[in-house]
C-alpha cells in the first residue's frame, strides 16, 4: 500500500504536524507492505530527500519558513503521478482540494487531518461574524473526504458544530524511546550557569502569538532567581534575567535532552489543538504547568501537573509555585505512564494504519463505485 501525506504545514520551524509526519514516516518504514511519500512545499534551493517530493510554493514572511501553495492543479498532477493507494491531507487550505480531486480521479480513499483551529484563528483576526462562512467553507472542503481526523476532542467538537460529522478522534503520539527520562543530562545546568538548587523549567515551540511568550517572561520575573526558564525557540541565543533562550529544536536527541534535564515544563499556549511538546515532556517524566484552554485539559490534569485559568504571568507563576510544593518525582512518573498508555506511536499509528487498511480495502472492493466507509 502506497500512502501519500500532503500538507503546507511543513517548514524548518514547523511544530507538531511536521513531527507527526516524520514520526509516521519512520514508523511506516518498518511495515513490510507499506510505502510512504511526503508531498510538501519547497523552493528551488530546497534539497531533495528520498521519499519527500517538494512542490514550489509562495514563501510566507515571518513564519519560520512556511510556504503557501496558490494553485491546486500542480499538486493534483503530482498526486496523480505518485499513484497512491490512499491520500492524507493535513491542512485546510489549497492542498486538500487538490488531494480530494486526485483521490476521486484515482478511485482511492482521501483522509483529511484537521490539525488547526481555523475558526478561532480567523475569528480572532476578523471578528465573530466569520464563524458562519468558516463553517460553510469547512463543510464544502470536507464533504468528499472519507473521514476527517481531529487530534483532540475540542477540535472534533468544533468540526461537528460546523456540520462536519464524518469525523474520528485521532490523537498524536510520542516516540517514547527518544523522549525518555533517561535522556536527562546533569551537565545542562552547568552549561546554563545555574546555581545549585535552581528550579529549572522548560518551554519548546514556535514563538507565535498564541504561545503567549511575553506571559512566560512575566511569570519568571515574578518567580525570581530561584527559578529559571529554558526557552527553546526562535533563531537566536540570549539570556534575559532568569530566562535563557536557545535556538528552536524541532525534534531529536537535543530536544529530548533539554526536556528530560528540566524539573518541569511550563506552557502558556491557550490555543493548542493537541499539545505535542507537552506530551513529549511528559514522556521525559516532567510534570506540566499549562493553561486550562483548548486541548490542554485533555492532556493535563492535577495528576500530571497544574492547570491555570489564564495565560497571564501572574497565573503561570502561581501554577509553578503550586507545582513545586508537590512531589515532582511522583507526578513525573504518572506523566510518563500516561504517555506510555495513551500516546506511544505504536498505539497511535497502529490504530491509524488499521483505518488505512480498512479504507483501502473498501475502496478496492467497490472499485468503480466508491462510497464513504461507515466508521
Amino acid at each position: 500500500m502506497h500512502i501519500v501525506d500532503t500538507t503546507m504545514f511543513y517548514a524548518p520551524q514547523s511544530g507538531g504536524v511536521k513531527r507527526y509526519l516524520l514520526a509516521k514516516r519512520q514508523w511506516l518504514a518498518k511495515q513490510d507492505d507499506v510505502r510512504h511519500t511526503l508531498l510538501v512545499p519547497g523552493g528551488a534551493d530546497t534539497p531533495s530527500e528520498p521519499g519527500i517530493v517538494r512542490m514550489a510554493a509562495l514563501p510566507l514572511p515571518f513564519t519560520g519558513g512556511y510556504r503557501f501553495p496558490l494553485r491546486q492543479q500542480p499538486w493534483r498532477r503530482q498526486l496523480l503521478a505518485l499513484e497512491p493507494d490512499l491520500i492524507e491531507a493535513a491542512d485546510p487550505y489549497c492542498v486538500p482540494w487538490a488531494a480530494k480531486a486526485a483521490a476521486q480521479a484515482l478511485g482511492v480513499p482521501a483522509i483529511a487531518f484537521h490539525h488547526s483551529d481555523v475558526s478561532r484563528l480567523l475569528s480572532a483576526r476578523v471578528g465573530s461574524w466569520a464563524m458562519r462562512p468558516i463553517g460553510r467553507y469547512l463543510r464544502a472542503l470536507y464533504q468528499d473526504f472519507d473521514v476527517v481526523l481531529a487530534p483532540s476532542r475540542v477540535i472534533l467538537d468544533k468540526l461537528e458544530a460546523a456540520g462536519v460529522y464524518h469525523t474520528r478522534l485521532q490523537p498524536l503520539g510520542v516516540d517514547a524511546e527518544l523522549f525518555h527520562p533517561g535522556r536527562a543530562d546533569p551537565a545542562l545546568r552547568r552549561e546554563l550557569g545555574l546555581p545549585p538548587g535552581t528550579r529549572l523549567l522548560v518551554f519548546a515551540g514556535r514563538f507565535s502569538k498564541e504561545k503567549n511568550i511575553p506571559a512566560l517572561f512575566d511569570a519568571f520575573r515574578r518567580l525570581g532567581p530561584k527559578y529559571h526558564l529554558l526557552l527553546i525557540g526562535g533563531s537566536r541565543r540570549r539570556r534575559v534575567g532568569n530566562v535563557t533562550q536557545l535556538p528552536y529544536q524541532g525534534g531529536g536527541q537535543q530536544l529530548a535532552r533539554y526536556l528530560a534535564s528540566a524539573d518541569a515544563m511550563v506552557h502558556a499556549g491557550d490555543a493548542e489543538t493537541f499539545g505535542l511538546v507537552m506530551a513529549e515532556a511528559m514522556a521525559c517524566g516532567l510534570p506540566v504547568v499549562g493553561v486550562d484552554c483548548g486541548a490542554v485539559p485533555e492532556l493535563i490534569d492535577s495528576s500530571v501537573g497544574e492547570l491555570v485559568p489564564r495565560a497571564t504571568g501572574a497565573a503561570l507563576a502561581e501554577g509553578v509555585r503550586a507545582l513545586f510544593e508537590r512531589d515532582l518525582t511522583a507526578i513525573g512518573r504518572l506523566a510518563r505512564q500516561r504517555v506510555e498508555q495513551r500516546y506511544s506511536w505504536d498505539q497511535v499509528l497502529g490504530g491509524l494504519l488499521a483505518l488505512y487498511r480498512q479504507l483501502a480495502g473498501k475502496a478496492e472492493a467497490t472499485a468503480g463505485g466508491r462510497q464513504r466507509v461507515a466508521l
